[in-house]
């Protein structure tokens, strides 16, 4: 008899983003407003670093645990600059292979099994699923209407067993964007309860109309701010893994076993290409944000349109989550969208908001198409949604 998987494996949710990719393989022409990438490539000075670094022999070899010095500096800068993050001997960055690396990493370092972290519904799956492979447990505080953090129910769920408060700004998989005052008090909880602040800001470059603000740049924030980044988006680097993050240099030691016994040292060759994207630096997104703010004013007219359908204002990353009065489950509506409709998006289930009699969620994701594909794709979406609840 096969030896069966661990019972804490078991309850583990499926990732969702394949389960939807073979449902779109499965209907060829399917436009998929599914994965949060988004539709250009890497800077020419990333490849062109990532060349000359081939030409070194000594790149073919383990490096730092933590990352090359350069990159490092490098990020350094970029943190100063944008985040105002400034490093000093109390805080430390460390380079990790894509910012999903970064979390399960800080939750191995900070957690015992049983103890519990606070995530905000609908919260981002992969959070919640390293949770669980820590054998820790989350804490799911409900946002607001407009998915914002509600500050007295965060505060009524810590307990003994609380190690960090994870906040995600911009938001996945709402597109929320939160206000300098609201992370401040929720920094100011973790200050007081003695637990950390891992903040999420891997669309920290994605923000239509307001300011994204990092709770490391709040004065004496350093021993108990975490703050996660990522290439991904804003470099079209996701299939690089390149992420980082900032932390209490209290915890490198730690953090170091970690990584050293799950990673060895991340990928040299890819940060080399992120050494070349971040001397571009903020403008190569910039430059490329218009084109998504177009679309997005294509996503949100049209489906503020749909009766039945709330929508909430999404003014950061490239997602909205819509709530759809409907009895249909979010998987059944996801299925029949792509099947006679010829539309994929995500099913909010498994952002832990779970379908019930009357409604149900979906996230539609807009950064990897191009105008002529969205308005296609959510004109797509638009009629089905018609058809399917009225």
């Amino acid at each position: 008899m096969a030896a069966m998987p661990p019972s804490r494996m078991n309850l583990i949710q499926d990732p969702v983003i394949p389960i939807v990719g073979d449902l779109i393989r499965q209907h060829p022409g399917t436009i998929s407003l599914g994965q949060g990438v988004v539709n250009y490539p890497p800077p020419p000075q990333a490849l062109d670093r990532l060349n000359r670094a081939f030409a070194d022999p000594k790149n073919h070899l383990y490096q730092a645990v933590e990352g090359i010095p350069e990159l490092r500096q490098a990020i350094a800068h970029k943190l100063a600059q944008d985040n105002q993050i400034v490093l000093n001997d109390r805080n430390c960055v460390v380079v990790t292979a894509g910012s999903n690396m970064a979390f399960m990493n800080i939750i191995l370092t900070l957690t015992e099994p049983g103890d519990e972290v606070i995530l905000l519904t609908p919260y981002y799956f992969n959070h919640e699923m390293a949770i669980g492979m820590a054998s820790c447990r989350t804490v799911c505080v409900p946002t607001d209407a407009q998915y914002q953090p509600q500050i007295e129910l965060i505060r009524q769920a810590i307990t003994d067993r609380t190690k960090a408060i994870v906040t995600i700004s911009p938001n996945n998989p709402t597109g929320a964007v939160y206000s300098k005052e609201t992370l401040w008090q929720i920094n100011q909880l973790c200050r007081q309860f003695g637990i950390y602040h891992i903040s999420d800001e891997a669309y920290d470059y994605f923000t239509y109309g307001v300011n994204h603000h990092s709770p490391a740049a709040f004065s004496e924030s350093e021993a108990y701010t975490i703050s996660l980044f990522s290439l991904s988006k804003a470099y079209g680097f996701a299939s690089w893994r390149m992420g980082y993050l900032v932390m209490p240099v209290q915890l490198i030691d730690a953090f170091k076993k970690v990584q050293d016994t799950i990673l060895i040292c991340p990928p040299v060759a890819s940060q080399y290409a992120a050494l070349g994207a971040l001397e571009v630096g903020r403008s190569y997104c910039a430059e490329r944000l218009t084109a998504i703010a177009q679309v997005r004013d294509i996503v949100l007219t049209e489906l503020s349109q749909i009766p039945n359908i709330n929508l909430p204002s999404a003014n950061g990353a490239f997602y909205c989550f819509l709530r759809v009065d409907t009895p249909l489950s979010a998987m059944e509506l996801v299925q029949r969208l792509v099947q006679e409709y010829g539309v994929a998006v995500i099913p909010g289930d498994t952002f832990g908001t779970e379908s019930s009699r009357q409604n149900c969620y979906l996230r539609v994701a807009y950064g990897a198409l191009q105008p002529d594909t969205a308005i296609a794709g959510i004109q797509r979406l638009a009629t089905g949604l018609r058809s399917l609840l009225s």
